[in-house]
């Protein structure tokens, strides 16, 4: 029978490992994710093509079989040894990350082309087009779908117990081969990822409401940017009011 105690003993450090490596694998998977994406929008075709080809090699891969390759085999091939925790984040966030790679380039693909175009009439930079225009329009766009690859990276945390990481699904499945008693362990487990995916999911929407909000406040930073890009004659500044309404 369940108690306090064996979830306090069992399941409490469990959840905090999960928690951590659910935090590390989801951060380094959105850096990866906004390099790969934005580098498969780049103008030279050979950034376009190792990008696409990182995209389709972790695509294709075995997110199990690489935590396998990462905690097993790198230490023979190349004498690298992580602790079971890195491993973990290491496969889960370049896996992810080559998944939410996609969001960002559709995101960013979104953007209409007339925005790009008065960005390089004012001369802006590859990276000032990027920060000042394309991003903030592209991300409210990517939010709901990185919120749905957050909840799968959350459920894939649970793989991490293969290679001894004593995650919430180690706990679970030592817990059951010391007390024999399948039914309140797993359904225990259920509960638990669904209560931290409502989590996430309620803190996603909240990033989303703020972050739709953020696009209606954003044409007029964009109008005051314009203004002070272009030189500050009067016959100027109504050329850079006009060019201002065409990013609105």
């Amino acid at each position: 029978m369940m108690s306090w105690e064996f979830f306090r003993e069992w399941f409490l450090p469990g959840i905090w490992i999960t928690i951590q490596v659910l935090v590390y694998s989801a951060v380094l998977s959105a850096v990866v994710a906004f390099v790969i994406g934005t580098l498969r929008t780049s103008r030279f075709w050979i950034v376009r093509f190792l990008a696409g080809a990182y995209f389709e090699i972790f695509r294709g891969m075995s997110a199990l079989i690489f935590m396998f390759w990462m905690a097993f085999a790198v230490p023979l091939m190349l004498g690298w040894q992580f602790v079971p925790l890195w491993s973990g984040t290491l496969a889960l966030g370049l896996t992810y990350g080559a998944y939410g790679s996609e969001i960002v380039r559709g995101a960013l693909a979104a953007v209409p082309a007339a925005q790009r175009e008065a960005g390089i009439a004012l001369s802006f930079t590859r990276w000032q087009r990027l920060r000042r225009i394309e991003l903030p329009q592209a991300f409210p766009e990517m939010v709901p779908p990185f919120n749905n690859l957050l909840i799968e990276l959350l459920k894939g945390t649970s793989l991490v117990s293969v290679i001894a990481v004593a995650d919430m699904t180690f706990a679970g499945n030592l817990l059951r081969l010391a007390k024999n008693e399948s039914a309140p362990i797993y359904t225990l487990l259920l509960v638990l990822y669904f209560i931290l995916a409502f989590i996430l999911t309620r803190l996603m929407r909240m990033l989303e409401r703020r972050a739709k909000a953020g696009v209606g406040r954003a044409p007029e930073k964009r109008n005051g940017l314009l203004s002070r890009k272009l030189s500050p004659s009067g016959e100027s500044m109504q050329a850079s009011t006009q060019g201002a309404g065409g990013l609105g």
